[in-house]
């Protein structure tokens, strides 16, 4: 049931808002003046506020000012006999849901309130959905390797500097990327990923800087590229040692001049990205073989961050199962199975050439797999050593 707060010093106007409130089955509550109003905003959560600006102790502009401070959901609907469109706009300037005139036409308000609801749940719902996606991508460990990771995460993350993340492949090095956007100033941008490997050579430019209409056969229509979708936010190259030496002169330049011209265009758009690139690759090693531009390899790389192989930090595995076991089962919708210590042992005990997205899948498998709730030292021996 939503909770509704009405805020007003006449006895007769909250009597009657509530009267019309609880008649719809909301739950309501009352204060006479703005300090007892931000006491109980304090102490509960409300889905709407319903406010008047003309009061004593502390009016409803300050109120609202106050309580926007303190981070909580609540929508506001500020009521005035004294209304003004310069009322309005600065009571929306400070975060107000909507803004009634006194005397209210209770049908205005009661759809006000149901769509002040709907906010305040979207909004909710938007947090627990940003929860799980923090989740997914949280790095786990312990290890003094994986704690030198995420120290360079912290330091970078806040600064707008480039970074070249570097290892093997299933290491996870989008993770890193991740969290780097998430602990930077670019959080609430867009985070667009492109894997450099994935696109064929010829389509690479397009699908990065676009293309105009018409500028080849297959060219049917304008297209906004990965930079442009990135503008105020972070781009993800990832395996960007397959990428062509053409493509690599135009991100080049795109890192240098903050601008990029769409295929088959000549108009200069300027573009406010943060580039994070990633590779499995030596690049020193591909400068030498003439597959990497130099340049480029010094642009990209003002922080490098080599992600570890499982391999050289085995001492996570403990951590990394218990939380792939509980990742599965939430994905599942099952109980969460055991393991034996003997067993995640022996997990240890092996070599993981495709290191943490192997460990996955092979906890996936055993989860699979064995046949009681508890994964066992003979299941990891029969299911997970191949």
């Amino acid at each position: 049931m939503a909770k509704v707060l009405i805020v007003d010093d006449e006895q007769m106007i909250r009597e009657a808002l509530r009267d019309a409130l609880e008649f719809e089955g909301y739950e309501v509550e009352e204060a006479a003046n703005g300090v007892e109003a931000l006491d109980k905003i304090e102490k509960e959560d409300f889905d709407v506020v319903l406010c008047d600006i003309k009061m004593p102790k502390m009016d409803g502009m300050e109120l609202l000012e106050k309580a926007m401070g303190l981070g909580k959901d609540t929508q506001f609907i500020m009521i005035s006999a004294h209304g003004s469109i310069d009322t309005a706009v600065e009571a929306t300037k400070k975060g107000a849901f909507d803004f009634i005139t006194k005397p209210p036409d209770l049908a205005r308000l009661l759809v006000s309130v149901r769509n002040a609801i709907d906010k305040t749940n979207l909004v909710q719902e938007t947090k627990v959905l940003k929860k799980k996606i923090s989740k997914k991508y949280q790095i786990i460990g312990e290890s003094p390797a994986i704690k030198r990771v995420l120290e360079d995460i912290d330091k970078v993350a806040p600064t707008d500097a480039r970074v070249l993340i570097t290892g093997p492949n299933g290491v996870g090095k989008e993770l890193v990327c991740r969290q780097i956007h998430e602990k930077s100033q670019r959080a609430k941008g867009p985070f667009v990923e492109v894997n450099c490997a994935a696109i064929p050579s010829e389509l690479i430019e397009s699908e990065l800087f676009g293309h105009e209409k018409g500028a080849f056969t297959s060219a049917i229509k304008q297209r906004i590229g990965k930079f442009e979708q990135a503008n105020g936010g972070t781009l993800f190259l990832d395996e960007i040692g397959d990428m062509s030496l053409s493509a690599q002169a135009k991100v080049l330049r795109a890192l240098q001049e903050q601008v990029i011209t769409r295929v088959g265009g000549d108009k200069q758009i300027k573009v406010d990205v943060r580039v994070i690139a990633a590779t499995n690759k030596d690049l020193r090693e591909e400068i030498k073989k003439g597959n990497f531009r130099e340049d480029l390899y010094h642009r990209l790389s003002v922080i490098v961050i080599h992600v570890p192989s499982l391999d050289e930090r085995k001492e996570d595995i403990p951590l990394l199962v218990e939380h792939f076991l509980l990742s599965i089962a939430d994905e599942y919708g099952t109980k969460k199975k055991e393991i034996e210590p003997e067993a995640v042992k022996l997990l240890q005990s092996r070599s993981w050439s495709g290191n943490i997205r192997e460990l996955r899948n092979v906890v996936e498998r055993l989860v699979i797999m064995a046949a009681g709730d508890t994964i066992t030292a003979s299941d990891v021996q029969r299911y997970g050593m191949n």
